[in-house]
């Protein structure tokens, strides 16, 4: 047997390990990821994206296409008759459940079920949940710099946002898998390092999620987020939807780093208008400080709207989420 490629070895196995060989058993275990691991995102997830990003949603449509999928069904009805609602009567109609969410979060639910949906029984649900916010943050600013930069398509840089860090999502699997034997995380969802993981991992989330995208059938631009919102300078496609996506990461990042005492010491990360000065070469400086104040009101705006539970696995003691 490959001690190498086991992907349930003990505790001990690994420890046994030289450092390399460690390295190379993380890079085998997250290909086998990629390669047999991942769920396939239909077509019918873009088509609720674009029916939920109208200027009026047509939710006799959008409840059409859920009913046709079972589980995103049973986790819609699951949540709106969860206590998050605090509902005193049972919901059983889609068409219903799609008014009470709400478009934002409808939407929010409708991706996430799909990207979490091979990871919610490997990730401990804290993991599932600080992954989520960051993306869901990501995905919400991203749509506000594009409207703001009058970039017109809004729904791909919330879609680009929300989905960004995909690439992270195997490499917590493996770390998962290891927890016993590291003391410092070797993957962080806010202030990782891409030299770190590659290190660590053989690959870094970028290397990963382009990966992933293209597994996905992504479209190019999407797989362009995924490669390079650490270095938009280096986005080949569409870089003006791979600099929102990176602002509003940057963004994201580093002012959660801040605000949070829970989360380790930020990282020498560039300052907010250093970074956009990369994302939006075209911007001056008065643009940026412009951009850069509007995002500080809309992030406190929605930071209470992220403050919920992974809407895939909803608690009772969670309150309702203002959308």
């Amino acid at each position: 047997m490959n001690r190498l490629g086991h992907s349930h070895s003990s505790a001990q196995d690994i420890a046994d390990l030289t450092p390399a060989e460690r390295r190379q058993r993380r890079k085998e275990r997250l290909m086998a990821i990629l390669t047999v691991g991942l769920p396939t995102i239909s077509a019918h997830i873009f088509e609720l994206n674009t029916l939920l990003s109208a200027p009026s949603v047509e939710l006799r449509k959008v409840a059409r296409i859920i009913r046709a999928d079972p589980s995103m069904s049973a986790q819609l009805l699951r949540m709106c008759n969860s206590a998050l609602f605090g509902l005193r009567r049972r919901v059983l109609s889609i068409e219903e459940a799609s008014v009470l969410m709400g478009t934002e979060r409808l939407r929010t639910l409708v991706l996430t079920c799909s990207v979490m949906e091979f990871t919610n029984k490997q990730l401990p649900d804290e993991l599932v949940q600080e992954f989520w916010q960051h993306s869901f943050m990501t995905g919400m600013l991203s749509e506000r710099i594009a409207k703001w930069i009058e970039y017109s398509q809004h729904e791909q840089a919330y879609l680009g946002g929300l989905l960004h860090d995909v690439g992270l999502l195997p490499l917590l699997v493996v770390a998962t898998e290891e927890k016993d034997l590291e003391t410092d995380p070797p993957v962080k969802i806010r202030g990782g390092s891409l030299e770190d993981e590659k290190a660590h991992f053989g690959l870094n989330h970028c290397e990963v999620g382009r990966s992933i995208g293209t597994s996905w059938n992504f479209f190019p631009s999407f797989i362009d987020i995924f490669e390079h919102h650490h270095h938009p300078e280096n986005s080949s496609r569409d870089p003006h939807l791979v600099g929102i996506v990176a602002a509003a990461d940057h963004f994201s990042e580093t002012h959660t780093l801040a605000s949070d005492p829970a989360l380790p010491e930020p990282p020498e990360l560039a300052s907010d208008d250093d970074f956009f000065a990369v994302c939006f070469p075209r911007l001056d400086a008065e643009d940026r400080a412009e951009l850069i104040e509007m995002l500080e009101n809309e992030y406190l705006h929605l930071l209470p709207l992220i403050e919920f539970n992974n809407p895939s696995q909803p608690k009772p003691d969670s309150k309702p989420a203002r959308i």
